[in-house]
């Protein structure tokens, strides 16, 4: 099965959708005159400027919602990967990807802030609703959904728990050998898969919805500590800090894996970190209360710098000041060993042994501690996205059991990657990532070339900055954008969808 699905992975991960992910973010760049870094103070304003409503969510919340998705395995496993197939130089085109990948993240989350719809008192949104209402291809958006359902509910969940289990049982031990009829397992893995499956169980099977609220305490309370103890780590050795960053610059164009392996594995684990293209952060951006979409387009475009050029990095630097990491080259043979031969790069080793070695005793355990917190949660966040794609499809082929089995199938994917092998939960996972940019970064590039319905809302939104107005709205009929049926009711008062007021008080259940 490992051998099939690298197979597949060879031709969906192939060069042209490497360089399809760098020239799309490039490309959007140019067009939006980098927004990424002309609205850098503007991101950190609307961070904290927006209001919740019984209907939709804070653009904070909607952050921290995306960031649970964004920050996770990618961030520690992920670039421990990079480095182990691709070389230091791997970092290097992680950060460009992320540069550039802000912008396309404004346009997706831009995107979907238009096309939203009210659902049940709930704002929903997606790549499969602005694929229908701009391409006018309601073909197109139930194959999205269908690919979204396939790729959050079944292969990225398995990553993340995989994570999990072997950094629990890197930091604990393994335990006894548990023999199967399918398999030998550790009895460490099949515990910890266990109470992940209850604690997952109680969520979506319980009416707990509060993801929002508890991805908003949970999420950058993790991410600061885990920078600030990276930020120790780089202290202590930081006469080398100099030497690593010329490394990360230098193996780039010249590393000792291929210039294309650092390239390819640069591209694809930033993109499975920060997720700007993927089509799954557009999901929370939709159900933020904003005044104006380009709003919740450029908050979003912020998380991707949070996640790669703040969250990544920190690992990054940690694994290579320490020089807890090995390079595979052809076949067996490694460019680099520092470590063991047997320690799987895909697995968080690289990123615990880094941290270990500075803080011996507990770097381990930590590592274990902060993956549970971002894993879980990007569990959490999938399971929303799965949800959102379902009611999506239901809209036009009712099955009434469709939710059941993907709640079901997600708590399967995630015990059976919990236990097993992080190769095999790898490729699988990155089978499901392929899937979703290829049919995302296509679609909004079509859909620039039929409207440019981002631009346009930049360029008002820009407009209105800079004529000191004091409330923003959104008028996509004067505008010349279609279909955006929620904005024109909420212009028209015709829709309950006022973001002036908190009218929730404490709690917001009916945000997923």
């Amino acid at each position: 099965m490992h051998d099939l699905v690298n197979a597949i992975n060879s031709y969906v991960w192939s060069p042209v959708l490497i360089y399809l992910c760098l020239g799309a973010g490039l490309f959007y760049s140019v067009m939006t005159r980098f927004v990424q870094v002309r609205m850098f103070k503007e991101m950190w304003v609307l961070l904290f400027s927006g209001t919740k409503t019984d209907k939709g969510i804070s653009s904070f919340q909607a952050l921290s919602v995306s960031l649970s998705g964004r920050v996770g395995t990618g961030n520690i496993s992920g670039v421990a990967a990079a480095i182990g197939f691709g070389g230091p130089g791997a970092i290097f085109w992680m950060w460009v990807v992320a540069f550039l990948g802000a912008a396309t993240a404004y346009i997706e989350s831009t995107l979907a802030q238009i096309y939203k719809e009210e659902d049940n008192g709930q704002y929903r949104g997606g790549p499969a609703y602005y694929f229908e209402k701009v391409l006018g291809q309601k073909w197109y958006g139930i194959l999205f959904a269908i690919a979204m359902i396939i790729s959050t509910g079944l292969c990225l969940p398995m990553v993340q728990s995989n994570s999990i289990g072997n950094a629990i049982s890197n930091a604990f031990g393994s335990g006894s050998v548990v023999e199967t009829a399918v398999g030998s397992f550790e009895f460490t893995k099949i515990l910890c898969g266990t109470l992940i499956l209850i604690a997952l169980g109680f969520i979506i099977f319980g009416g707990v919805k509060r993801i929002a609220a508890f991805a908003q305490i949970v999420v950058p309370f993790m991410a600061l500590a885990y920078i600030i103890v990276a930020c120790v780590i780089v202290a202590l050795n930081i006469t080398e800090l100099p030497g690593i960053i010329g490394q990360i610059v230098g193996d780039a164009f010249t590393p000792m894996a291929g210039f294309g392996a650092a390239i390819g594995w640069g591209v694809k684990r930033g993109v499975y970190s920060n997720e700007a293209g993927q089509g799954t952060g557009p999901h929370h951006a939709a159900a933020a209360e904003v005044d104006h979409p380009a709003q919740q387009g450029i908050v979003q475009a912020f998380s991707v710098y949070v996640d790669t050029l703040f969250v990544c990095s920190a690992t990054a630097f940690m694994i290579l000041i320490t020089g807890a990491y090995n390079v595979h080259g052809n076949g067996d043979a490694f460019l680099i060993q520092n470590l063991a031969a047997t320690i799987d790069a895909n697995s968080p080793a690289f990123t615990q042994y880094a941290v270990e070695t500075t803080l011996p005793g507990v770097g381990g355990i930590f590592i274990a501690i902060a993956l549970l917190f971002f894993a879980f949660t990007t569990i959490l966040a999938y399971y929303y996205i799965a949800e959102t794609n379902v009611a999506y499809i239901n809209r036009f082929v009712h099955i009434p059991v469709l939710s059941l089995f993907m709640k079901l199938g997600l708590m399967a994917v995630v015990f059976y990657g919990t236990i097993n092998t992080a190769s095999l939960a790898w490729g699988i996972g990155d089978l499901g990532l392929g899937m979703t940019v290829w049919l995302n970064v296509v679609g909004i590039l079509i859909i620039f070339f039929i409207s440019k319905p981002a631009i346009i809302a930049l360029k008002d939104y820009e407009q209105q900055r800079k004529d000191g107005v004091s409330a923003y709205a959104f008028n996509p009929e004067k505008l010349g954008i279609k279909n955006a049926d929620f904005w024109e009711m909420r212009l028209n008062g015709t829709a309950n969808a006022s973001s002036g007021t908190n009218t929730d008080s404490g709690e917001n259940p009916k945000t997923v």
